[in-house]
């Protein structure tokens, strides 16, 4: 039977979604200083309560030593590495979750790529000590102790969306954060029982899971949700960090530990595939799925046709990202029959409507979008950038 948008999904421990839209995590960049939330943070999601039935935040980092990971010189990435973030947090929570739809905090670790911590002369964590050639700082191997601590982290952070009435948890294994660096056999280059092996590098995202399915088990409601976002494939050049191949098998490994969904990370969109098969990433990964386990498919989406075909043909809920960003009403519109009514596009007049926080309203009129993907009639707005949060030079070698 052919899946349509507007009919609710049941995920595999009783929760149900309004229709097959979620907003996909995107980083707000709107966070005070260690990581609170700010008046804009509230702001911005209340005005998306209603942009897809499951809204999915930007990530928060668990560990203190797990973030901030941001454009230097912008309001800072959100956090729930700490009690002192429950109010934040449930304020986010109340926003999202106003007009009946679910809300699920996004966990994550930034690993190397915690530029505040290099910033305030702290420790930036790697899975692997030696030489970054991208990176403009140093930074230290994780201990053993430090590994176990960082797991533990996530299950406290999904303890503290538990209390903030959050409907659910996403643990962010894409996008070269800590869990993927685990993962790759680029960044990971250790010894012991964390690295080496694909089982072994396998070892620490499975160790998250399985730590934050035991804080599920025991202290959240009936219905919580639980999913994983997973960047499909590691290369660049010449150097693979890992495949679909080896991907899919921790996917498979994942599903076992009866999580909610898959999230996959699509870069190039919903339809993407790898490049020695003219099979999409979703079609692979459904491989391994088993049947109550939904897949998220994300990418190119700013209309309700490309919604439906995404999950007609490819996924089970597809994430719209830069389409929410555009028009904060989608899946409402889509929802009342007036889906030809979305804005495909963004245009200096609409500003006013997309309730965006003045650190996305900087990063999008710049010129280079400071290297997030461009909106559509993106060009349109790059007069009204201030430069205001522009910060040049904070490292030199």
């Amino acid at each position: 039977m052919t899946r349509t948008l507007t009919e609710p999904v049941t995920l595999r421990h009783g929760a149900v979604i309004t229709n097959r839209i979620a907003m996909a995590p995107m980083q707000t960049s709107s966070g005070r200083r260690n990581g609170f939330v700010s008046d804009e943070t509230i702001d911005y999601y209340a005005a998306r309560s209603q942009a897809a039935g499951l809204l999915i935040t930007e990530f928060h980092y668990v560990s203190e030593n797990g973030g901030p990971c941001y454009n230097p010189g912008y309001p800072e990435q959100l956090a729930a590495y700490s009690d002192a973030h429950l109010d934040g947090l449930r304020r986010l929570a109340a926003a999202l979750k106003k007009d009946g739809n679910k809300a699920v905090l996004q966990i994550h670790h930034g690993g190397y790529q915690a530029v505040g911590r290099a910033l305030s002369g702290e420790d930036v964590l790697a899975v692997s000590g030696g030489d970054y050639p991208f990176l403009r700082y140093p930074v230290r191997e994780m201990t053993e102790v430090e590994i176990e601590d960082v797991i533990a982290d996530f299950g406290r952070a999904t303890r503290r969306a538990i209390e903030a009435g959050f409907d659910g948890v996403e643990i962010h294994g894409a996008n070269h954060y800590l869990l993927q660096q685990f993962f790759s056999a680029t960044s990971n280059r250790r010894t012991d029982r964390w690295g080496g092996s694909l089982e072994a590098r396998m070892r620490f995202p499975l160790a998250v899971v399985d730590e934050v399915m035991r804080v599920v088990d025991e202290q959240a409601p009936d219905g919580f949700i639980v999913g994983y976002r997973i960047s499909p494939e590691e290369l660049h050049d010449d150097q693979a960090g890992y495949t679909y191949r080896e991907s899919m098998q921790l996917v498979a490994e994942i599903v076992r530990r009866g999580l909610d969904y898959i999230h996959l990370s699509l870069w190039h969109g919903y339809a993407s595939g790898p490049a020695d098969t003219d099979e999409s990433y979703a079609a692979l990964f459904r491989r391994v799925l088993d049947d109550e386990t939904k897949l998220i498919v994300v990418g190119n989406v700013f209309s309700e046709e490309a919604a439906a075909d995404a999950i007609a043909n490819y996924g089970d809920l597809i994430a719209v990202g830069r389409g929410t960003l555009v028009d904060p009403r989608f899946a409402a519109k889509v929802m009342d029959g007036r889906g030809d009514e979305i804005r495909h596009e963004i245009t200096p007049e609409a500003l006013a409507e997309t309730a965006w926080t003045s650190g996305l309203h900087e990063a999008f009129t710049r010129g280079d979008a400071l290297g997030l993907q461009p909106l559509p009639g993106g060009e349109s707005i790059r007069h009204l950038h201030t430069g205001r949060y522009d910060m040049k030079g904070l490292f030199r070698k």
